[in-house]
């Protein structure tokens, strides 16, 4: 005799896999510590101490915005972990501890908990911490120490512990007293974009150059980046879309004139594009959700990036392509959504409003 049994229909995704949000934000800190011990072994003690108070000032943030926004205890998600340490990467090994609090606190405050936390930022928080202190404190952030400095285990660089609001001390000094003539107080980057010499594409990749705390080896991010995606918690069309951009742009410039223009390995391996790419343009709450999304959303950093190097004021245009793509990525899902199954246009509030829906 055949019995009636309820059907329980329930809308997609149908196939889930049993990974939290806690999961895959400690996986993503995992795959962070190689990159942290690399820098910590390029620049020393100013370097960890970086790290420390940047991932200190952020979850101090949260915790404080979660106890007066009623969201439980939202530090444990290691989300925050995240933003701290990935901010900690993107600054400069010297810069002085009180600003790193201070990036901290305005990343995590106006660029998640202001929207609500996790799940509901708009842009990438450690990204947001960085473009407040360039505007804020535009000198600290642009002053580089050497790599592989004697003494970087002992000592810290002057400037990491200035005290607030006052003039730190002489970094140049310190650089002279090290006998480095051959270190000029400036990034691959800049040397590239004022003086057209380009370094070595074996010192980019392999991260003896010198440069924000976390971007110098493009090996090792790499290699962290495979990690992610060989777990699957991390898009690897992103950052090969951003790849991709930034070289649509950079080769026909330097097959025109390699004089002037920097050529595709420099502009791959040198600044930020790699960590931006790998760690940051792949954040899930700021990118898009569609597959052609992503690939539009990846073009765009990679060719934002590159047009800002060469183009514009700045040396370096990653934070700023990956802050503008983060703006437009809501739009870029809308534009791509797949057409639903019956209809006559793609989903999205465009199709719809020239459907007159």
């Amino acid at each position: 005799m055949l019995t009636k049994q309820p059907v329980e229909i329930r809308t997609s995704p149908h196939l889930k896999q049993a990974q939290s949000v806690e999961d895959i934000m400690r996986n993503v800190v995992y795959a962070l510590l190689p990159i942290c011990a690399w820098a910590v072994y390029q620049f020393g003690i100013s370097a960890l101490g970086l790290i420390v108070v940047t991932t200190a000032s952020c979850m101090a943030t949260e915790a404080f915005f979660s106890r007066i926004q009623g969201r439980g205890n939202t530090v444990r998600d290691y989300s925050v972990i995240i933003t701290g340490i990935l901010l900690a990467l993107t600054l400069p090994p010297g810069f002085p501890l009180w600003m790193a609090a201070v990036a901290g606190a305005v990343g995590v405050g106006l660029g998640k908990s202001l929207f609500g936390g996790i799940g509901f930022n708009v842009m990438n928080p450690a990204l947001v911490g960085r473009a407040f202190v360039q505007a804020a404190f535009p000198v600290a952030i642009t002053t580089w120490t050497p790599a592989f400095a004697p003494g970087r285990f002992t000592e810290f660089i002057p400037s990491t512990l200035a005290l607030p609001f006052m003039q730190p001390p002489p970094v140049a000094e310190w650089i002279a007293g090290l006998r480095l003539d051959a270190f000029t107080g400036a990034t691959p980057l800049a040397v590239q974009k004022f003086d057209h010499i380009e370094a070595g594409t074996l010192d980019l990749f392999m991260g003896s150059v010198p440069g924000s705390a976390g971007e110098t080896s493009a090996l090792l991010i790499l290699l962290c980046g495979l990690y992610l995606a060989a777990r699957r918690m991390m898009d690897w069309r992103i950052p090969l879309a951003v790849f991709a951009g930034a070289l649509a742009v950079a080769l026909p410039l330097w097959l025109a004139n390699p004089a002037i223009y920097p050529s595709p390995g420099f502009v791959l391996f040198s600044g930020g594009l790699m960590l931006g790419a790998v760690f940051m343009a792949t954040d899930m709450v700021a990118s898009p959700v569609t597959p052609v999304g992503t690939l539009i959303y990846g073009l765009l950093i990679g060719a934002v990036t590159v047009v800002i190097r060469l183009f514009g004021g700045l040396n370096e245009g990653v934070m700023y392509a990956i802050l503008l793509a983060n703006a437009l990525s809501p739009l870029i899902s809308d534009w791509t959504q797949p057409r639903v199954f019956g209809a006559r246009s793609r989903g999205g509030w465009l199709a719809r409003k020239r459907e007159g829906g």
